[in-house]
């Protein structure tokens, strides 16, 4: 595993999307240059930074390449990656899963043994090493989000995300929700959850390497990473996880900029904007939006959890593997 295992990016990339080449990143082109005729699966469960600077380096591979992308909270820290593969390779095969895997841990048959925490305690507390290391986290519960990842290539057609599969059914997006403010924004201004937003500030024309941060911009106690892109104007992107209304402030040594502070509100994802223009992202895959496959709120879930007794029956299987022999 060890000798398989590569360091990715330490850095959130800035503002064009890439910064340079890691050790996970040099992998990535190295597995999809293999000569091996089936694509190549990257499961991304954090940011897509790795994946952006791959392309970038080597933009040939785009179509070896099947990205399952845990997006969702993840990837309102990957917003400049995101945005540079977007712009840059439409044609991506890609799965931007940003609420669907939720259903791993919410709704389905929760029944006896199969809850999240009776699961736990059940079939993987007390079987050996491996199931210990488990209940160290999460606190003892099944709150895997990343793991219908790997479950959509355990069960159902992975070429084809329309299909139903473990780790979740997914629709064509062809127009992606992205917005951009020339001005400080007030909660009239309204964005869909999960649309990236690029607020644009003018200011001093300055002399300053394009990937250092030059402000910041505070959301709900988290700073996120501001730059200077020439011609007296500084651009930040962000990203809303979750429905309601949103506050930010600016902070930077530069009086222009310094306290300058807006609102916005989040509002649900819209289906209008999903079966359009088939040629502009013809192999990017987003969370259904129907109402009868939601879980409460959680677009896409059912598409996941209706395979929750599946799923837990086969991960009870593995585990029964490490109880210690008699």
């Amino acid at each position: 595993m060890r000798s398989i295992t590569k360091q990715g990016a330490l850095e959130i990339a800035p503002y064009c999307g890439y910064h340079r080449a890691t050790e996970g990143s040099d992998w990535i082109i190295q597995c999809a240059k293999k000569d091996d005729p089936r694509p190549l699966y990257i499961l991304v469960w954090g940011l897509l930074d790795d994946l952006a600077q791959a392309l970038h380096d080597a933009p040939e591979i785009q179509d070896k390449l099947r990205v399952y992308y845990i997006a969702g909270p993840n990837k309102k820290w990957g917003v400049n990656s995101h945005a540079y593969i977007e712009r840059n390779f439409p044609n991506l095969w890609m799965i931007e899963n940003n609420s669907t895997y939720r259903g791993w841990f919410n709704g389905g048959n929760q029944t006896g043994d199969l809850g999240n925490q009776s699961f736990v305690q059940t079939h993987i507390k007390g079987h050996g090493a491996l199931g210990d290391f488990f209940c160290q986290f999460l606190e003892q519960t099944i709150k895997m989000g990343d793991t219908p990842s790997v479950a959509y290539l355990l069960r159902g057609d992975p070429e084809d995300p329309a299909l139903p599969h473990w780790g979740g059914q997914f629709a064509p997006v062809h127009a992606r929700p992205n917005a951009i403010f020339h001005r400080n924004t007030t909660l009239k201004d309204q964005v869909e959850m999960f649309t990236i937003i690029e607020f644009v500030f003018r200011g001093p024309v300055i002399d300053v390497d394009e990937d250092t941060p030059i402000f910041t911009m505070l959301v709900k106690g988290q700073e996120f990473p501001g730059y200077y892109v020439g011609h007296g104007e500084y651009r930040i992107r962000f990203m809303p996880k979750s429905l309601g209304k949103w506050s930010y402030l600016i902070k930077s040594e530069l009086p222009e900029l310094d306290g300058q502070h807006g609102e916005f509100v989040s509002v649900p994802e819209s289906p209008h904007k999903y079966g359009r223009d088939p040629l502009s992202f013809p192999n990017w895959w987003s969370d259904c939006l129907e109402p009868e496959l939601k879980e409460g709120i959680i677009a896409g879930a059912k598409t996941v959890n209706q395979w929750r007794e599946e799923f837990l029956r086969d991960f009870q299987q593995r585990m029964d593997r490490c109880l210690p022999k008699a």
